[in-house]
């Protein structure tokens, strides 16, 4: 092994591995306390799976491409204001979606004006209003609940008394839903039969749980689908994902943290059941070198473990590591477009179903995502077009027929979106695809997965993973934690850890 550099010798208190958001959040807000905190990302720009990239004058947001929780009093905001930078601009979406049902021509808009989607709603979905008043009292429960930042799951005594100190009589009154899916609810309202409905709810809910209403969590579900409306609502950045991390970055560097990029932790060291340092690849000068570390700070996906520390990982752990069902990969396109064929007045973001008896996957069921005129993602008279749709990612990884999979994906896309945007092939200028492989290579997620452990009632909330390792001093965020996926989800990840290792250090 190379000799240390001198610039890298210097041990630190923190290390954070990744640097998607909810490790730079972690980052950030430890530095703003006064720890030495040291961040490594593998690739070469921060952001992970909330990054992007430029073609051809084109910028293209890598995976997401909204936001929840930049409202007063969403975790964005509050985590910007503790941090002390500005926030980045951006501008609700209204309609947070427009959903697309097979042979209907007019959408399902969710609109962010609460009276307007109730009305849309009992237009669209007949006699399934007392189904979304349930929803709506479930999310005023839970929402309440989260305001007060409880620690869940709890996993030690001072986890339980603390948890205590947060209820609230009236959140005793979800009780009953714990261990209840959305799909439980319909049937509660003799909705089950409701073909449309449920298609359209599984729709929305794959995109915030990544499974269906037969799986998805009730209280995970009233939550994700009632974050649309005021006064929380879904945003469109200004410029591009990007400029999250980089707000991140700036406040990790102002309270003295640092980030050091094309660094792949390799493997996290243990001595006695205590994380003590990393050994980490540097990618620019192809050498290796180590770090010691007093809290250890992962970023990654739950199966990412196995990985980084093998046998040390008690077995109890491993097996139920081993046990988690597959987080999807997804195939996305990017296309840089001529603006003429975009449709007047096309929301930003919209999903398209083409089978009700098809999986919502598989270029079945798309989300896309639009450019807006100005937002710097796009020279002028020019748009950009996300498409992408779940997959198996392991599919992915059978070389003899990768190639032909992935010029068959592309080529079924585009004929989808052509049904939908003016002579679309003919207004391309700029055209590449993602596969579970190419992220896998640019994220470091195994197989490429692109979402976290779905958010079924066994997993979520007080049975969630938790920010605790078996391993002491090493910690655990993103999206694998509770309370699930998105920029918002993993930056309440990365709060929860925050207190839980200043609550143990004291």
């Amino acid at each position: 092994m190379l000799p240390l550099p001198e610039s890298q010798k210097r041990d630190c208190q923190v290390v954070v591995i990744g640097a998607g958001i909810g490790g730079l959040t972690a980052g950030a807000l430890l530095a703003s306390r006064g720890y030495d905190v040291l961040v490594l990302e593998q690739a070469y720009v921060p952001g992970g799976c909330a990054s992007t990239f430029k073609r051809r004058g084109f910028t293209f947001d890598v995976g997401a491409t909204q936001v929840a929780g930049l409202e007063p009093g969403g975790i964005h905001a509050r985590i910007f204001e503790t941090l002390g930078v500005e926030m980045p601009e951006s501008i609700p979406c209204d309609p947070a979606c427009a959903v697309y049902l097979p042979d209907e021509a007019e959408p399902i808009q969710v609109w962010r004006d609460p009276k307007r989607w109730q009305q849309e709603r009992l237009e669209k979905f007949p006699g399934s209003e007392r189904f979304w008043a349930k929803l709506d009292e479930l999310f005023s429960l839970s929402w309440d609940f989260n305001q007060r930042d409880p620690l869940l799951p709890p996993t030690e005594l001072s986890d339980f008394l603390a948890l205590a100190t947060k209820l609230r009589p009236n959140t005793l009154l979800t009780a009953p839903y714990a261990l209840r899916t959305i799909a439980n609810l319909l049937k509660d309202f003799k909705l089950d039969k409701d073909v449309r409905l449920r298609r359209f709810l599984d729709m929305q809910l794959k995109l915030y749980s990544t499974v269906e209403a037969d799986e998805t969590a009730a209280l995970y579900g009233a939550v994700s689908l009632g974050l649309s409306t005021e006064p929380q609502g879904l945003f469109h950045l200004e410029g591009s994902m990007q400029v999250l991390s980089d707000r991140l970055v700036e406040a990790l560097r102002k309270y003295n943290g640092r980030l050091l990029t094309a660094q792949m932790v390799r493997a996290v060291k243990a001595d006695q059941g205590k994380a003590i340092g990393a050994t980490v690849y540097d990618r620019r000068k192809d050498r290796e070198w180590e770090v010691k570390a007093d809290q250890i700070i992962a970023n990654v996906p739950i199966w990412s473990l196995t990985e980084l520390l093998g046998n040390v990982l008690p077995r109890p752990y491993r097996q139920k590591i081993d046990k988690l069902p597959d987080a999807p990969g997804a195939f996305i396109l990017y296309l840089g477009v001529r603006a003429d064929c975009i449709p007047e007045d096309c929301p930003l973001h919209l999903q398209f179903l083409y089978d009700y008896n098809g999986p919502i996957a598989e270029n079945n069921s798309l989300f896309v995502s639009v450019s807006r005129p100005g937002d710097g993602r796009a020279p002028e008279g020019c748009a950009t077009i996300i498409a992408s749709t779940f997959t198996n990612a392991r599919v992915w990884w059978q070389d003899e027929s990768y190639d032909a999979l992935k010029k068959s994906y592309a080529r079924e896309m585009l004929t989808r979106l052509s049904t939908h945007f003016i002579d679309l092939e003919k207004h391309i200028l700029h055209q590449e695809s993602a596969t579970p492989r190419t992220f896998k290579n640019f994220t470091a997620r195994p197989f490429g997965f692109v979402g976290g452990i779905g958010q079924r009632p066994n997993q979520f909330g007080p049975f969630a993973i938790s920010n605790r390792t078996p391993i002491e001093n090493l910690w655990l965020v993103g999206d694998s934690t509770y309370p699930g996926e998105g920029t918002a989800g993993v930056s309440y990840s990365a709060l929860n850890c925050v207190r839980l290792l200043e609550n143990e250090v004291g």
